[in-house]
């Protein structure tokens, strides 16, 4: 950020505005800050002139085109820190940055692209409790033949239907195969055939297990995403449970519920974070909110683990450069906040990880459901094959190449080719 904006919160939004992109940064400087749609009374005999000194400032506009009916193009937003509410925390901000812009008839489109946090709003939140680096530690990767490798994580499938003992007999199976990280499924909470602490104990009990018979660490996201009582009950109940990790769908229960987790004292776990819902409002390249604002956000509010796509490999709709950004700002330098672990998912399987490490690099989650559970030889061999594939990539040795000594990768590679 331009030291000249450093007591601003900087927003950069793409307008398609019916007049001109100049009228929309303006409109977007009225509405989200001190104006209205006409003259005020309300002002003439105040004390301070309100306007200048809090309304939301024009940085810079670049129009980017010409249309039948519009100009298009990108407008810089500087909004006072005076404006906010800090003690309310995320909402403030949101109330501003994303608030009744959407919704103005003139613009005819207006997509939130980028923000930068000033220290003076940056400081109201706690960031991630353990981060990168903290969860490399729990796990053990910090040191070994590959010290501070990618992870290999796994969703247990079907999402649906396993009972609380079998969901965690497929666990094991993933453990013993190679994967650090086991999740829940992001709609899988607290059903009558799963029941969340009878999952919490008996994959507890299966890790334990692992680690007795190969001496690695592998944790568990328990999946607490509820209503505000009902999620803090599961909290704490998986806490005295023994829980190693929770995960929360944020988009569903709010960013505050998700700071309020990393805030408080007692939980001292990790906080995996999963985005259901997020392409509801930012799939549109031209209207909604780009993932690179909320994912400085999760940051910000104490996410240590993310998913951000997949960098272009896997089912789910994806844009490269743009996951390469959020990658980047999970992991560069954010005042003292430490480094959140960027999370690939969906569609994923061995013949993928040469790609996904090539752009994510080392610090990176990459999490396979039916990339593992469907190996036609069980899940326990998937696990494997993803694990081969990893080992394959970091040696510098091809898939293919691999697979020659190497039966449980070469049997995915033929299941789902290279």
């Amino acid at each position: 950020m331009k030291d000249k904006y450093k007591e601003l919160l900087v927003a950069r939004y793409y307008v398609e505005h019916v007049k001109s992109v100049e009228v929309a940064a303006e409109e977007i400087c009225d509405e989200e800050s001190v104006g209205t749609w006409t003259k005020l009374t309300t002002i003439e005999n105040t004390e301070i002139d309100i306007i200048p000194r809090l309304r939301a400032e024009i940085l810079d506009t670049k129009v980017i085109g010409d249309h039948d009916g519009y100009q298009s193009g990108e407008v810089l937003i500087g909004f006072k820190t005076e404006t906010f509410d800090t003690e309310a925390g995320i909402t403030s901000i949101l109330s501003m940055l994303a608030g009744n812009l959407f919704g103005l008839g003139a613009l005819r489109n207006i997509r939130w692209l980028d923000v930068e946090f000033p220290r003076s709003i940056a400081e109201n939140f706690p960031g991630p409790k353990f981060g990168v680096e903290g969860v490399r530690k729990i796990l053990g990767t910090d040191k070994g033949e590959f010290p501070n490798r990618p992870h290999i994580g796994t969703i247990v499938k079907p999402k649906m239907g396993l009972t609380a003992k079998e969901w965690a007999q497929v666990a094991y199976e993933a453990a013993i195969g190679g994967v650090d990280f086991i999740k829940d499924d992001e709609n899988l909470s607290n059903q009558p055939f799963c029941p969340i602490s009878d999952r919490t104990v008996a994959v507890l009990e299966k890790m334990d297990q692992v680690k007795e018979e190969t001496g690695r660490t592998v944790i568990h996201a328990v999946n607490v995403t509820a209503k505000h009582d009902v999620m803090w009950r599961r909290i704490e109940e998986a806490i005295d449970n023994g829980a190693k990790c929770l995960m929360i769908d944020v988009i569903l229960t709010g960013f505050q519920e998700l700071a309020q987790m990393a805030a408080d004292p007692s939980v001292k776990l990790p906080i995996h974070v999963h985005r259901t819902m997020h392409a509801a409002f930012t799939r549109n390249q031209k209207h909604g909110i780009s993932m690179l604002p909320v994912s400085k956000i999760i940051r910000m509010v104490g996410g240590d683990q993310l998913h951000i796509g997949s960098y272009g490999q896997g089912k789910m709709d994806t844009e490269l450069d743009l996951e390469l950004q959020i990658k980047e700002a999970m992991l560069n330098p954010m005042y003292e906040f430490k480094r959140t672990f960027p999370v690939a998912s969906g569609g994923l399987y061995p013949a993928k990880i040469p790609n996904l490490v090539k752009h994510g690099g080392n610090n990176l989650i990459i999490q396979a459901g039916g990339g593992i559970h469907g190996h036609p030889d069980g899940t326990r061999k998937g696990a494997m094959a993803m694990k081969q594939a990893l080992d394959a990539t970091l040696n510098g040795i091809s898939l293919e190449e691999y697979a020659k000594e190497h039966i449980e990768l070469a049997r995915a590679l033929e299941k789902w080719g290279n």
